[in-house]
């Protein structure tokens, strides 16, 4: 098996470094040369080196919607319409450059709003000012967006962000500890919506994302749920009072 991995390991550093371009990310050919099984390309070097940083994509993301700013006139709606680009749940993180009215075009990412430079990298290194009129997202950008929409994929880098430890009890976390949303989504919705957008953005990444024991998980879950259920029925009336007095 390790005479088959050096082989190929051999075979994959040789056709990378054959097209490797002189202006090539370093950390990105670093990361892949110590990769057990080393990437023979150098797209699936910087894909494996952000898919690997995950926490560090979705900072990068955030910090380029910042860059971008909210397109004039958007407002965070949803809607069941696929072409226009609306996300169908409150679940979905807000992505107005994916909305077909302020999408910017190949060449800039769907997500971020900036443009994508050669290999999916978000900046111009090698200083021809030229996107790539075939890429829509960046390579960060992807990862981030995996860790928005499916957190609990990234649950063993979130545990040892917190070094193995419950982040509501203090306790070591469990085998079944499970991905939780600091503030919950439906409370994004319902009361920071109107909120600038890269800002909303927080509230999926990182900043957000914490790793708690089930238990711990199903109380979160339990007063959750109750708070939602008074917002729905409204304040309780204490049987027997009289809606006709006045206070004196």
């Amino acid at each position: 098996m390790s005479t088959w991995r050096d082989e190929k390991n051999q075979k994959a550093r040789a056709r990378l470094e054959k097209r490797l371009s002189a202006l090539f990310p370093a950390c990105a050919l670093s990361h892949a040369l110590r990769q057990p099984l080393i990437p023979p390309t150098q797209r699936r070097a910087v894909e494996s080196y952000w898919r690997h940083r995950p926490l560090l994509a979705d900072r990068l993301a955030r910090a380029l919607a910042v860059r971008s700013g909210q397109p004039a006139g958007w407002q965070w709606r949803l809607g069941s319409d696929k072409e226009a680009g609306l996300p169908m749940s409150f679940r979905t993180p807000p992505a107005p450059y994916r909305e077909a009215a302020f999408t910017r075009g190949p060449g800039h990412c769907c997500v971020c709003g900036q443009p994508v430079y050669r290999l999916g990298w978000h900046c111009d290194l090698w200083g021809d000012d030229k996107p790539n009129r075939n890429a829509t997202w960046h390579a960060a950008c992807v990862v981030a967006w995996q860790l928005w929409t499916a957190p609990p994929d990234h649950l063993r880098i979130l545990k040892l962000r917190q070094q193995r430890r419950c982040a509501t009890s203090g306790r070591r976390l469990l085998k079944t500890a499970e991905v939780d949303h600091r503030v919950p989504l439906f409370a994004v919705w319902s009361e920071h919506r109107s909120r600038p957008w890269p800002e909303l953005l927080a509230f999926w990444g990182a900043p957000n994302l914490q790793v708690i024991n089930k238990t711990a998980h199903l109380e979160k879950c339990a007063e959750e749920a109750a708070d939602r259920a008074k917002r729905r029925t409204g304040p309780v009336i204490p049987s027997g009072s009289n809606l006709g007095e006045m206070p004196s």
